[in-house]
This record gives C-alpha cells, structure tokens and sequence, in this order.
C-alpha cells in the first residue's frame, strides 16, 4: 500500500479522510443561505409566499393610516415592482454562489487527481471495499476508473463528496422562476385589493400559501399537509400581531 500523503490526508487513515470529504459535500448540497432550495419551482413558489404576505402585512399596517386608495394602491405598486426585483436578482445570486462553490470543489478534487493519485486510489479501494467488492473484481473496478482522469473525477464528486453534479439548476432559470412567482403573486394582490381591499388579498393570501407550499412539499417530497398548517400558523400569527400592534397604536 502507498504510504499515506500528510499533505493530502493531513495525518488521517483514508477512510477518517473520506467521511471530512463526506461532510464537506454535505455542506454544498446543504442551503447556505437558509432560504430556498434550488429550483425553479422551489424559487417561484417561495417568490409568491414572500410577495403575498408582505403585501398584506403592510396592508395591515396601513388599515387607520391617513392615506387615500389610490396613494395605498400606488405604494402597493412600487413596494410589488421592488420586491419583484429583489426576489429575482436574490435568486440568481444565490444560485451563481452555489455554481461558484461546485465549480471549486471540482477544481479541488481535479488536483487531487493529478498530484495525489496514490492517495485516490487508496480512496477508491476503501470506497468500493465498503461496497462489497474484493478480490480480483475489485482490482478490476479500480484499474478502470483510475485509467481515465474525467471518469474518476465524475467518481470522487459523486462517491467521495455525495455530490449530484446534474442537479444543479443555472441560477438564471431559478431567477426566471422566482420572477415568474412574484410576478403572478404581485399582480394577482393588487387586483385583489383593487376588486375587494384587505379582506379579499387576505383571502389570495390564502390560496397562494396553500398552493405553493403544497407545491414545494412536493418538489420535495416533503409532507404537504405539515407544509400548509406551518405555512398558515406563521402568517396568521404574523398577520395577528401587526393587526392588534396597529390597532393598539392608531387607538391608544
């Protein structure tokens, strides 16, 4: 066996090596920001949720201000024109961060490949004699993977780091998604403030809760109806507490 690399395995036995490369993918595919996952229908859908409960929270704060319909309506307006864009350039941002975080974590892994082979190949046995392999299968398995760099490559992301290279969506179809969302949500609150005033954009608030967290439980085969009570409870509770603040404020 090739004597281990201090550098490349800093000290560690290839598999304690493997389970840091583990967790180290694990914290790509997990969401740095906190907010949405990738995709495009994740992205809408949260767009939509946002734009909807801001535009009535601050409908709510505004039930005794001394504002005419039509200055609540124009500031209804520039608020929705505004969250529009930041839904959809938040969006892309947060998508090029994750890009630029793969595309290092396989510039990483490429150099590992071409300074430190004997210390992948170490990898790849203990990897595959977890699997089950041995033997002469195993010598074979290894033998084909290490005589082709994109191969192996392809083989370290997915097998050492737990990474799906595919599944990563381009940020600009996830900020087209989030912009399609808030769109939709922003167009339909104004009507609905328009056509019947607070009580109806509560009503939209509703349905759009309910419709994109059953879409996002989906997406992610989550539990729909955890997603939907949860998504209700903090909107009514949101809602609920700047009501009675704003109540308590314009009467006290």
């Amino acid at each position: 066996m090739q004597p281990k690399d201090p550098i490349h395995f800093e000290g560690k036995t290839a598999f304690d090596h493997l389970k840091k490369a583990r967790l180290k993918g694990s914290s790509m595919t997990a969401e740095i920001h906190g907010e949405e996952p990738p995709g495009h229908l994740i992205a809408a859908c949260d767009s939509a949720k946002e734009l909807v409960i801001i535009l009535s929270l601050v409908w709510t704060a505004m039930i005794s201000a001394p504002f005419t319909l039509y200055q609540k309506v124009l500031c209804s307006v520039l608020l929705v024109i505004g969250l529009i864009i930041w839904k959809t350039t938040r969006s892309a941002l947060y998508g090029w961060a994750r890009l630029e975080r793969l595309h290092r974590l396989i510039e990483e892994e490429r150099f590992e490949i071409e300074h430190h082979r004997p210390q992948e190949k170490e990898e790849l046995l203990e990897m595959y004699k977890a699997k089950g392999f041995k033997g002469k299968q195993l010598d074979d398995i290894i033998s084909v993977l290490m005589a082709d760099d994109n191969r192996l490559l392809m083989v370290m992301l997915e097998e050492e780091l737990g990474l799906s290279v595919h599944s990563f969506e381009h940020p600009l179809k996830q900020a087209l998604g989030a912009c399609i969302g808030a769109c939709i949500a922003g167009a339909l609150g104004i009507l609905s403030i328009l056509v019947g005033g607070l009580y109806m954009l509560y009503g939209l608030t509703f349905l759009i809760l309910v419709t994109a967290s059953i879409l996002s439980a989906k997406a992610l085969k989550n539990d729909t109806t955890k997603s939907v009570v949860w998504h209700l409870s903090i909107a009514f509770l949101s809602l609920g507490v700047v009501y009675f603040l704003e109540k308590l404020i314009f009467f006290t």
